[in-house]
């Protein structure tokens, strides 16, 4: 059918969210050595064409939310005409390592890190 298993979106936007998480500075070892995890909790696709064997994607992802739940808003492009394949979105909820409980709001550090960030991305805002 020479398009790509739908399965392998995941992987795409897990590459994506790791660069963003790492951009922001509290990437998955960061969440871990503060204490927590955050598990993804829902995922939305949706598939507006499909991506093709060898085609050559960008894959964009954006902070949308981070006060009580961390949402992460992804598009896929196709490289050279910039055509929208790929719309979605992920949410990660905050859980306490050690105990396993969920928490009702992100961790501070997660907040500062987030501040820190969006003053460097956007110093005029």
């Amino acid at each position: 059918m020479n398009i790509v298993w739908h399965g392998h979106y995941c992987k795409y936007l897990e590459v994506a969210r790791c660069n963003l998480l790492d951009r922001i500075g509290y990437n998955y070892l960061a969440m871990a050595d503060s204490g927590y995890a955050f598990p993804i909790v829902d995922i939305q696709i949706k598939y507006i064409q499909p991506l093709r064997f060898e085609q050559e994607l960008v894959v964009r992802a954006s902070l949308v939310e981070w006060q009580h739940r961390l949402k992460i808003g992804y598009q896929i492009n196709d490289a050279h005409s910039g055509a929208k394949l790929t719309t979605a979105y992920t949410i990660q909820a905050a859980v306490a390592a050690r105990t396993g409980e969920l928490q009702l709001e992100c961790p501070a550090i997660l907040q500062q890190q987030v501040a820190r960030w969006l003053a460097r991305e956007l110093p005029n805002a």
